[in-house]
């Protein structure tokens, strides 16, 4: 197999080991050679699982002429966080997991359900520590750096895989979203980043929530069309699941290939605190606009002030009571009381803030949260799509939001970046980030689209509709050129 065809997205490898054109040690051997070669400058690879892929990949064969499952020997990266896979490395961006190298024994099902879809788990990718912020530069691991720009950051908390998709180390990679995740790396490194309607997706078997009603498991992609394949190998309820998204009516896969048709878009660019986005970000949306208008959208600015009433303080309740239980859950499982050489001072500080959050004070903020999110999302009663810019700025330098950063306001301006996309996990409602623009210095820019809870088939319809008319797939970023 020749190196270009890593830039084949996981749809097409499928094809082609389905068709017996390419065999799926072929495609693990090129993941591994683009890993090898790359991963020394991004370091987006933290756990290397390359013989125990060879391995998988030596037996996934097509047997009379069925693939096993529509990813069939397509090479995987797994995001270090939440979801876990058996009897290998779990550390969560944590120093004292990596320092008892601990193990899970087994996988949770969105694991088992990528495995049945045939992929073949080449390693796990890089996170900042239980996945609380918005850059991944864990102590742990050392920073993730963008492809596109090394002395940028690639996002997070999927900063990892966003940064091996990106750089083709892979087509498709695990992320999760509970303030952005999935979306502002996706942003930060031009690609696409979907976060699904709540509960689309399971957390089984450890989890029914996880930090309340935030958590969102998907994958990031470089095209729409491989977003719909995974969506469709991995929706659905486990048993026993809280509650559970709509059912789509048909498969995801199908809404790519069907016309939109004409939809009420609503564009919006001014952060939730009134500031301007940067101009970049500004002419991202107005540019992406003018497109749907003359696609025959009807198009038109909103200022949609549901979502500028307060909703920080409840969200900031559910993270830090959320991190309080993590570091609760992990002291339990190793036997080990947590100190500042075992967990960074900013997640020690959360979790302090969150221990003296009182239940009364807790499920006062889940109510708040729903109050606040029927209002927002009301507005899509008469509207069918939201598009703003999925960051304010475009992506920062790494060191700026590190964790060995001790300015006071780096906490803020996590927050602040992440003002389009914190709205939609309160919410539930499914948002996709799409690479439409790149600064005149080569810098991606994300467009955020959010539709109606449940309707990721239209966000499918109109996402594939501007991946035709604007195509991205041709863009790669230097350190891979």
């Amino acid at each position: 197999m020749h190196d270009p065809d890593i830039w084949l997205d996981a749809t097409a490898q499928a094809e082609m080991v389905a068709a017996g054109d390419v065999s799926p040690t072929e495609l693990v051997d090129a993941a591994i050679a683009r890993i090898e070669a790359l991963n020394p400058a991004l370091n987006a690879v933290i756990h290397e699982r390359f013989e125990r892929a060879r391995s998988d990949a030596r037996t996934a064969r097509v047997r009379d002429g069925t693939a096993n499952g529509p990813l069939h020997g397509v090479p995987f990266l797994v995001k270090d966080a939440v979801c876990h896979t058996a009897g290998e490395p779990f550390h969560c961006g944590m120093r004292l997991l990596k320092r008892l190298q601990w193990i899970e024994t087994d996988d949770t099902w969105l694991a088992a359900r990528f495995r049945a879809a045939g992929v073949v788990f080449v390693g796990k990718t890089n996170t900042p520590e239980l996945a609380t912020s918005v850059t991944t530069e864990p102590i742990a691991y050392g920073a993730t750096h963008n492809p596109w720009d090394l002395t940028r950051s690639p996002g997070g908390s999927s900063g990892g895989a966003a940064a091996a998709v990106a750089s083709g180390m892979v087509a498709i990679a695990h992320g999760n979203d509970m303030g952005g995740s999935i979306r502002f790396p996706a942003s930060m490194c031009g690609i696409v980043g979907l976060k699904p309607t709540r509960a689309r997706t399971t957390l089984g078997p450890d989890f029914g929530e996880y930090w309340g009603p935030l958590t969102h498991e998907h994958v990031l992609t470089r095209s729409v069309r491989d977003t719909a394949l995974v969506l469709d190998a991995v929706a659905g309820a486990g048993p026993g699941d809280p509650y559970t998204a709509p059912p789509p009516t048909r498969p995801f896969g199908a809404e790519v290939a069907t016309a939109p048709g004409p939809l009420r878009v609503g564009l919006r660019t001014r952060r939730r605190d009134g500031a301007d986005s940067a101009p970049e970000c500004i002419s991202a949306v107005e540019r992406t606009g003018h497109l749907l208008e003359s696609l025959g959208h009807h198009v038109e600015r909103v200022d949609l002030p549901a979502l500028d009433e307060p909703i920080d303080g409840p969200f900031g309740t559910v993270m830090t009571v959320a991190v309080a239980r993590d570091l609760a859950r992990w002291a339990a499982r190793t036997g080990v009381t947590l100190t500042v050489d075992d967990v960074e001072p900013g997640n020690l500080f959360l979790a302090e803030v969150g221990a003296a959050v009182t239940g009364v004070e807790y499920a006062g903020a889940i109510e708040q949260m729903q109050t606040w999110s029927r209002r927002v999302a009301a507005w899509w009663e008469h509207h069918d799509i939201l598009v703003t810019p999925t960051s304010p700025e475009p992506p920062v330098r790494l060191g700026v939001l590190a964790p060995t950063n001790s300015d006071p306001l780096v906490g803020a301006r996590m927050a602040s970046l992440v003002t389009f996309a914190i709205p939609f996990d309160v919410t539930g409602q499914p948002a996709i980030s799409l690479p439409l623009h790149w600064t005149d210095d080569g810098l991606p820019i994300g467009v955020q689209l959010v539709a109606a809870y449940g309707r990721e088939d239209v966000l499918l319809r109109i996402s594939a509709q501007l991946e035709h008319a604007l195509p991205w797939k041709d863009r790669h970023p230097p350190v891979v050129t």
